[in-house]
């Protein structure tokens, strides 16, 4: 499965760099539509996406309601983040879901579309989520645990209309961003 992931990147074309939206837009607040992954359009939105994440300091994650398309995509790649245990590289999914979950647990999180905040949210740290490939179509399973779980939920969650504001427990669960000089 690693290898049809990693073997996915290697067909996307050039990406574009493409600016992030911001909270209340509303594209962020709306489910998107499920995409056929075998669209060209859907294609260049997957490199655009990645393009994006890798230029975006401390990125992990992005999807495509981010950057203004209303379409059930994301990036992710935690490879080089401390709190990340199990990892598969840089990958994008298409209408993922999430087909199993256990092992809820507590951690802050932060995002791009909201960037002057973090949260506390609680998720899954052991997760299983099923998605296709762009470009082949091929639908592949993701079994994943600690950090990279937390970001294929915060990334979903983006693709049915929920920020991790929407997921705090309370505004006692909402802090400003620390900046680090």
């Amino acid at each position: 499965m690693s290898s049809a992931l990693s073997a996915a990147l290697e067909v996307l074309p050039a990406g574009r760099v493409l600016p992030v939206v911001r909270a209340p837009a509303e594209v962020l607040s709306t489910p998107s539509p499920h995409v056929d992954p075998t669209d060209p359009a859907v294609l260049q939105l997957a490199a655009d996406l990645v393009a994006t994440m890798r230029v975006s300091p401390g990125c992990v994650g992005l999807a495509a309601p981010q950057v203004g398309v209303a379409a059930h995509v994301f990036c992710v790649d935690v490879t080089e983040h401390p709190k990340t245990r199990t990892q598969h590289g840089t990958f994008v999914l298409c209408n993922a879901v999430v087909v199993e979950a256990s092992r809820n647990e507590r951690a802050r999180e932060g995002c791009m579309s909201v960037p002057d905040l973090t949260g506390d949210v609680k998720r899954a740290s052991r997760l299983t989520v099923r998605g296709a490939l762009p470009g082949s179509g091929e639908e592949v399973t993701v079994t994943t645990d600690a950090f990279e779980a937390r970001a294929l939920q915060h990334e979903i969650d983006h693709c049915e209309g929920f920020l991790f504001v929407d997921r705090v427990a309370g505004a006692h669960a909402i802090h400003a961003r620390k900046t680090y000089l």
